[in-house]
C-alpha cells in the first residue's frame, strides 16, 4: 500500500516524483532510512511486472528465460550508467555494500596497502588484509586531506616501487551524515599513485554520484539504502584487478571452460567471473528501476527539501537541554539527512523502544555497524556538553523520500517529553 504522508493541500509542494513513493504502514513513522529505505513504488512496480516472466538468466533458450536474461543485462546497464561507469568498467551485482567490499578485498593484487579512516563503517573496515593503515578520525574535511595525503607520501617512501595501494573511504557517515570530501581525497590519491574505492551506500540515495566525474576507482552500493529491497547491491570498478582475481564464488556461470581434471577450468572475464550460481534478478530489476526514476528527477529539488527538514531536525535537537547530537566535522559541515543523538540520563534501547511503543515513531539504536567511530563521538559528546550522565550508545534519526515535517515535529515533540 502508499501511505499519504501529507495533507492534500501541501502534496504538490511535499510529494516525491511519481515512481518515487515509497511504500509504508499508516500510522508508523519511518525515521530509519538509514538502515533499511522503505520500497519505492518503482521498485515494487517494476518486480510485480517482472514476475509472471521469472525464470532463468543466461541459462534458457525459452521465451520467459530470454526476456529475463535481457531484463538483467538492461539493469546492469542502468544501473551503470547511473552511476557514471566509464565504458571499461566492470559492474558486478553482489548482495550489498559490504559485500561489495569484501569482493573487492579478495580481488586485491597481492601486496596491496589499503588506508582507510577509524571512522568507517565496519564494511569498511573489516574486509580489508592485514598490514591495512587505518588512521585516526579527522576532525574536519580538510585534516583528513591532510592525514591522508601524509600517509600516502609515507607509504611510497618506505614501499617497493609499484607497489599497489587503495584508498576506501566513505561518502557519507553511517552515525552522522557528515559527507566526507570525495574528490579532494581523490586528487590525493592519484598524485600518490593509488587507487581508491567508495563505499557509497549512505551517499547515493541523497545526492547524485558519478564515479566518472569524481574519478574514483570502485564504487559500492546497496539496494536496501537506495529504495529496492530486495537483496542486491553493486560493485562498478575498474575491470583489471577484477579479472585477474579468482572468482569470489567458484560456481556456475563463472566459467568458460570445466574440463575433467580437477583443476581444468577457465573463468569466465567480466561481471561473470564473480557472479557464480543464479543471479537476483529481482534485486537487479528493482535496483535499476529506482536508478532510473531517479534519473528523472529533480534531484537538486529532492535535495533541497531533504536539507529543510535535516535543518528542522538538528535545530530541535539543539534546542533540548537533555538531548546532544553526534558529529565529528562541526556543526556546519555539509551532511545528508542523518542524526545521531543521545538523550541524557536514558538508555537508548529504552528510549527507541519508548518512541515505538508510545509514539509509532521507527529509529536506531547502538553503535550502527561504526564502533570506533560511535565510541569516539560519545566520548566527544560527554565532554563538550560537560555531561556525564549520557548513556554508551546513541539513537540515530534518518529522512528520505516518504519523511515530512510531521514526522520530525512527531519526534522532537516525542523527546521533549523525555527531558
Amino acid at each position: 500500500m502508499t501511505v499519504t504522508l501529507v495533507p492534500p493541500s501541501h502534496r504538490t509542494r511535499t510529494a516525491p516524483p511519481a515512481g518515487l513513493d515509497v511504500l509504508g504502514v499508516p500510522g508508523e513513522i519511518n525515521l530509519d532510512y538509514a538502515a533499511t529505505a522503505p520500497c519505492a513504488r518503482a521498485a515494487a512496480d517494476a518486480v510485480a511486472e517482472l514476475l509472471p516472466w521469472y525464470a532463468s538468466v543466461h541459462r534458457g533458450a525459452g521465451a520467459l528465460s530470454r526476456r529475463c536474461t535481457l531484463a538483467y543485462e538492461r539493469a546492469r546497464q542502468t544501473v551503470g550508467d547511473f552511476f557514471g561507469a566509464r565504458a571499461d568498467d566492470h559492474v558486478v551485482f553482489t548482495r550489498n555494500t559490504t559485500d561489495a567490499l569484501n569482493l573487492l578485498a579478495r580481488a586485491l593484487p597481492a601486496g596491496t596497502t589499503v588506508v582507510t579512516f577509524a571512522g568507517e563503517h565496519h564494511a569498511n573496515l573489516l574486509p580489508w588484509p592485514r598490514g591495512s593503515v587505518r588512521l585516526p578520525v579527522p576532525g574536519s574535511p580538510g585534516e583528513a586531506v591532510r592525514a591522508l595525503d601524509a600517509a600516502l607520501g609515507e607509504l611510497r617512501r618506505d614501499a617497493s616501487p609499484g607497489v599497489p595501494v587503495l584508498v576506501a573511504v566513505t561518502g557519507a557517515s553511517n552515525v552522522t551524515g557528515e559527507r566526507w570530501p570525495v574528490a579532494e581525497l581523490t586528487r590525493v590519491a592519484r598524485r600518490h599513485h593509488a587507487r581508491i574505492a567508495v563505499d557509497a551506500a549512505q551517499l547515493a540515495p541523497h545526492a547524485p554520484v558519478d564515479l566518472l566525474a569524481l574519478d574514483v576507482d570502485y564504487l559500492a552500493v546497496s539496494g536496501h539504502k537506495l529504495y529496492a529491497p530486495f537483496g542486491a547491491g553493486v560493485l562498478i570498478g575498474r575491470g583489471d584487478w577484477l579479472d585477474a582475481a579468482p572468482p569470489y564464488l567458484a560456481g556456475g556461470g563463472a566459467t568458460s571452460h570445466v574440463g575433467a581434471a580437477t583443476h581444468d577450468v577457465r573463468w569466465a572475464t567480466g561481471p561473470a567471473r564473480h557472479e557464480a550460481g543464479t543471479p537476483n534478478l529481482l534485486g537487479a530489476v528493482a535496483l535499476a528501476a529506482v536508478c532510473a526514476a531517479l534519473d528523472g528527477a529533480d534531484r537538486a529539488a529532492l535535495h533541497d527539501r531533504e536539507q529543510e527538514l535535516l535543518a528542522r531536525l538538528r535545530d530541535g535537537i539543539a534546542a533540548l537541554p537533555h538531548v546532544v547530537e553526534l558529529h565529528t566535522f562541526g556543526p556546519d559541515a555539509p551532511r545528508v539527512g542523518i542524526v545521531s543523538f543521545v538523550v541524557a540520563g536514558r538508555d537508548s534501547s529504552t528510549v527507541a523502544a519508548e518512541l515505538a511503543r508510545e509514539h509509532g515513531i521507527g529509529v536506531r539504536d547502538g553503535l550502527f555497524c561504526a564502533h570506533p567511530l560511535a565510541r569516539r563521538l560519545l566520548t566527544e559528546a560527554a565532554n563538550r556538553s560537560g555531561r556525564r550522565d549520557l548513556p554508551p550508545t546513541a539513537l540515530r534519526a534518518s529522512i528520505g523520500l516518504g519523511s515530512t515535517a510531521e514526522h520530525v515535529d512527531t519526534l522532537l515533540a516525542a523527546l521533549a517529553t523525555l527531558g
